[in-house]
């Protein structure tokens, strides 16, 4: 994996019952020992949580909501009093009727954030109703968030890590180690993850099995598994550029901490060690190095499903072989 402009390799950990995942990821490993590596950035980091209010009318929701958005500091200050890990970044709202919907986001440093987000956002629920009395508690958590369930909005406005991992692979090791070819590769990609998400209505998402990895990492890493719904929500492109192939895997909402709840069990703790993700860093770049991770380890499984997808019988011969120990 290159990082920031360093280069290194690394064992991830993955829990699964699947047991056809680790020579798969490993066979995209080598592809990247092979070729001058995963390059993976970052791009944003934040936590949201939404809240819902209550007004008399629908005009005094909308009239109050304007007011809310033109004079944020109500908000960033009872968020930035609720921890020193995370700070205030931003805050989105929509009306329906009377009913007043807050979208509030942070940065929450090494922690996935979710109670950090949670507190902050129920300090500025009640902010809001000290200052705005025509105002009626409605719900800490209003669903607009959106957490653990598919919509739109997280990744538009950003939810956990946006996280891009690329690689380019030259036309003799796709024949040589993956027994295909970039032509062959990114058809499939367009036909399989892009048309074929496309016909089944998926919501921006266009990837081979990227919960599958997620999963694994995040069990074997004391994450919230449950937000492989969103985390799963990537996009993966492939193109043929002079004879090489050209394979990237965008996860605009991969949400992944290293200190907070799970983290503290033993086997936890021995895996983050060896990913080097308890080193003393400034808050946020141990979960963002978690990430990035992550985000490598993923592309590797999906670039080696998508190579045996290209030849016909390569799948489920090797699930034969591996699963059920048929010859």
């Amino acid at each position: 994996m290159v990082w920031k402009g360093e280069q290194e390799t690394f064992h991830i950990p993955l829990a699964t019952f699947e047991s056809p995942l680790w020579p798969s990821t490993a066979r995209g490993a080598k592809i990247s020992r092979l070729t001058n590596g995963i390059h993976v950035a970052v791009g944003d980091e934040r936590m949201a949580r939404s809240i819902l209010l209550e007004a008399p009318s629908a005009m005094e929701a909308l009239a109050t909501m304007q007011h809310i958005l033109q004079n944020t500091a109500i908000i960033r200050d009872a968020v930035n009093a609720t921890t020193r890990h995370g700070r205030f970044c931003d805050v989105h709202g929509q009306v329906a009727g009377h009913l007043l919907y807050l979208r509030i986001e942070m940065q929450t440093g090494d922690a996935a954030g979710h109670n950090m987000v949670t507190a902050a956002a129920e300090a500025a629920l009640q902010a809001i109703c000290k200052q705005f009395p025509h105002l009626k508690y409605g719900s800490l958590s209003a669903n607009m968030c959106t957490d653990k369930k598919n919509a739109a909005i997280n990744g538009l406005l950003g939810r956990g890590h946006y996280t891009i991992a690329e690689i380019r692979i030259p036309a003799e090791i796709c024949r040589q180690h993956l027994r295909t070819t970039p032509a062959r590769l990114a058809k499939l990609n367009q036909q399989k993850n892009w048309v074929g998400s496309m016909l089944a209505g998926s919501v921006r998402s266009a990837n081979a099995h990227v919960a599958n990895i997620l999963l694994a990492a995040y069990l074997a890493t004391g994450q919230d598994a449950a937000n492989i719904v969103e985390g799963s929500q990537a996009f993966t492109l492939a193109e043929e550029q002079e004879d090489d192939l050209l394979f990237s895997l965008t996860l605009p909402n991969l949400i992944v901490g290293t200190v907070g709840n799970g983290k503290h069990l033993p086997f936890v703790e021995e895996n983050l060690m060896r990913l080097g993700c308890r080193q003393t860093r400034p808050n946020g770049e141990n979960a963002t190095r978690l990430a990035a991770m992550i985000g490598a380890a993923t592309l590797c499984s999906e670039l080696s499903l998508l190579a045996a997808l290209t030849n016909p019988d390569e799948l489920m011969r090797t699930h034969r072989k591996l699963e059920r120990k048929q010859p």
